[in-house]
Order: C-alpha cells, then sequence, then structure tokens
C-alpha cells in the first residue's frame, strides 16, 4: 500500500482542526467591554460670576497732625495698636499754651476796663452836652473811644478763645475708631503745627471694621451689566443691593460675603476700565488696607441649567466634548459648551439633553463608537453630602442692607 496517499489529505484535516481550534480560543479570550459608571446631568438654577483682583481699603484714613507747634511731651499708645474714637494719642508741651492763655486773659481784663471807663465818660458827656459844657466834637470823640474799647475787647475776646483752643489742641486724640501705625516723631522733638503744608506728620489711623473693596472691570462687562440692569436685574446696583463674594490668595472657596455698594461714574480712558467698590464685614481685623483678593461678582440672572462632574469633560484641541452612552451602551461623543464650575459640578450650557447617560467615571476607558459596561449612578446634587463641594463652608459676612425706595 502506498502511505504517502493517504498522508496528505491527513495533513489537511488536522491543519483545519487545528485552525479551528485557534479561532475558538480566541475568541474565548477577547476581553469584554470597559466597565463604566455614568450617570445623567443635575438640574439646577444657577448664576454666571465674573472674578475679579482688587485691594481693601479703608473706609477712613486719617494722618494725625498737630494744629499747634511745640515740642513734643509724651506719646500715649503702642504702636499699630487699635484704637478709639476720642483716645488721647499726643501730648505737646502745654506750658507756652498756657502762659499765652494766661497773657490773653489778662489782656482781656485791661480792655474790659478800659470799656468801663469809656462807657461811663460817654454817660457823663450825654449830660454835659445838653448843658452845654462840652463841645460836641468833644462828645463825638468819647463816642469814638468807647466804640474802639468795644473792639479792642472783642479782639481780646477771641485771643482768648484762640488760646484755650490751642490748649486743647496740645493734646490730640483719636478723630476715629481703627489701627494706628507707628510714631514718627518721638518724645522731645519739636512738632510743627497748623494748617501749612509743612506740619509734622506724627502717625496715620485706619479705620478697619467695616472695610472697603475697590476693583476694576472692563467695558464690556460695564454694557453687559447695565442691559441686565434695564430688564429689572441690577447687577451694577448702587444702592447695595447687589451681593458679591470674596476670597483671600491662600483660600480656595469664596467664604467671605460683602455687598455692592459703589460704581464710578466714569470709565478710565487710559485703561478701559471702571472702578467698582465693595463693602465687607472686618470684625476680627482678618483683611488690612491693601491687602490682594479675589472678587466674585453676578454676572448673571439665575437660569436652570444641566450640570455634571467636571472629570467627565474631555478636550480635543480647543473643543470640548463628553462621552454618553445610547440605549445599545455604546459610547457616543458630544461636543459641549461650558459654563462655570458651581460646587465641583461644571454647567454644560450647550449641548447636552437631560436625559443623556454622561460616562463620568472610566472616561480614559471608553472609546468612541465602542461598546461600554455601563453601571448607572444618580449624581448628588451640590450641596448635598458626598457631593463635591459639599464641605465647602457658608458665605460669612454682613447681609446686603434692605433695598431702598
Amino acid at each position: 500500500m502506498d502511505r504517502t496517499r493517504f498522508s496528505r489529505p491527513a495533513a489537511v484535516l488536522i491543519a483545519l482542526a487545528l485552525a479551528g481550534c485557534g479561532d475558538s480560543q480566541q475568541k474565548a479570550f477577547a476581553p469584554p467591554p470597559p466597565a463604566v459608571t455614568v450617570a445623567k446631568p443635575v438640574h439646577r438654577a444657577v448664576v454666571d460670576y465674573d472674578e475679579y483682583v482688587g485691594r481693601f481699603v479703608a473706609v477712613n484714613s486719617v494722618e494725625v497732625r498737630a494744629r499747634v507747634s511745640g515740642y513734643l511731651d509724651a506719646v500715649h499708645f503702642r504702636d499699630g495698636q487699635m484704637v478709639k474714637q476720642g483716645d488721647l494719642l499726643f501730648t505737646i508741651d502745654k506750658r507756652p499754651i498756657i502762659a499765652a492763655l494766661d497773657q490773653a486773659r489778662a489782656t482781656l481784663e485791661q480792655a474790659k476796663s478800659n470799656l468801663a471807663f469809656t462807657e461811663a465818660d460817654l454817660a457823663r458827656g450825654q449830660q454835659l452836652v445838653r448843658d452845654r459844657t462840652i463841645t460836641e466834637q468833644t462828645f463825638e470823640q468819647r463816642i469814638q473811644a468807647n466804640r474802639i474799647a468795644k473792639a479792642v475787647v472783642a479782639r481780646n475776646e477771641a485771643a482768648v478763645i484762640q488760646a484755650e483752643l490751642d490748649l486743647q489742641f496740645s493734646e490730640l486724640k483719636s478723630p476715629i475708631d481703627g489701627r494706628i501705625g507707628d510714631r514718627r516723631v518721638s518724645p522731645g522733638n519739636l512738632v510743627t503745627g497748623g494748617t501749612t503744608g509743612n506740619t509734622t506728620l506724627l502717625a496715620t489711623i485706619v479705620s478697619i471694621d467695616p472695610i472697603r473693596f475697590e476693583f476694576t472691570f472692563d467695558e464690556a462687562s460695564y454694557l453687559r451689566y447695565e442691559r441686565l440692569s434695564k430688564t429689572g436685574t441690577d447687577m451694577t446696583s448702587r444702592e447695595g443691593g447687589v451681593i458679591v463674594a470674596l476670597k483671600l490668595i491662600d483660600e480656595q472657596d469664596f467664604a467671605h460675603r460683602g455687598y455692592l455698594d459703589f460704581v464710578d461714574n466714569v470709565i478710565d480712558r487710559n485703561t478701559g476700565t471702571i472702578r467698582g467698590r465693595a463693602v465687607f464685614s472686618n470684625a476680627g481685623a482678618m483683611f488690612t488696607p491693601g491687602m490682594f483678593a479675589r472678587v466674585r461678582v453676578p454676572g448673571s440672572p439665575p437660569y436652570n441649567a444641566l450640570l455634571v462632574p467636571d472629570v467627565a469633560i474631555g478636550s480635543e484641541q480647543v473643543r470640548k466634548f463628553v462621552l454618553v452612552v445610547d440605549n445599545e451602551n455604546v459610547a457616543r461623543v458630544k461636543y459641549v459648551t461650558l459654563g462655570p464650575v458651581v460646587d465641583g459640578l461644571r454647567v454644560i450650557k450647550e449641548g447636552l439633553v437631560s436625559n443623556d447617560r454622561v460616562i463620568v467615571n472610566g472616561l480614559m476607558l471608553a472609546r468612541p463608537g465602542a461598546k461600554v459596561t455601563p453601571r448607572e449612578q444618580d449624581t448628588p446634587p451640590p450641596g448635598a453630602p458626598g457631593a463635591p463641594g459639599a464641605n465647602n463652608p457658608p458665605a460669612k459676612g454682613p447681609p446686603a442692607p434692605p433695598a431702598k425706595g
């Protein structure tokens, strides 16, 4: 028997059997669709906010300068301490001022004595001129002397008042509540007082509570705010009705609340910006004039929006997208228009509908057009336990004043 006749068909059958086994083994080891977590967008009424950088400024700021000249006798405060209105700050040597006051009082007494004499002399002259004992000219001279004596008394009374004021001005008291800086002059030095520009600066005082925050915004934002105000939503209220939030440079959240109380009446021609101002409570004296911070101002009226976790957002060059899972569990790309982040959730202005199942976990495993294994998850509303931003502290600060009108 020729064995080669049967060897070729057997080899073909063995090869086909091995190929079939390989295909089945390859199908058996194919990976399943990746598991992803999906959730539907959250419905919420939101407000768009604009953020600006600015500085704190004191409501009141005073340069302490003397009104009288003299040698500084004593300093009655510690550098940097809080002072109240009426607290004694500096004392100028009173002895020359007291001497000038005593001299002014003595001169006034002399003038009063002279006035009394001229009045008595004028009274006698009235009878004498009727009896024609003295001439009309002599009588008029007595009248003139009496008038001069009255003017001298008035002048010396004013001198006494001025000397008494100088004595009061020798004690410099705080005109406002606030924090005082360091003393600029030590006791024993000559202090130049008065109302001219070369007076001696002794210290500065700035008010602390409340405190103002000034910032600038561009002309386009101003126009947007003004158009919103025409629709009944006054975003740049000059009556103090717009609530704003603020955070310091080392803080993560806008936890301090105040209200907008002023918007300037002109736009700066050099920068094209306009100045705004807000007021914040500062009972703990945390804010200091000159300090930088960021303020968040409402930039739109409240509107209903869809929100998704910010981690569900993907980037494709300049476009943003999310992956949604259709009814056949296939991942599909949807390009979206983003809004601000609210409590850890991103506002989606365009591109999504409320029934979309958005991939919120496993975005890197899914591929557009490929099947996935979705696991449903309810996105907790912002502020709920376990939601992004749920542990954010509530806003602090003074409530907005009541609307006027």
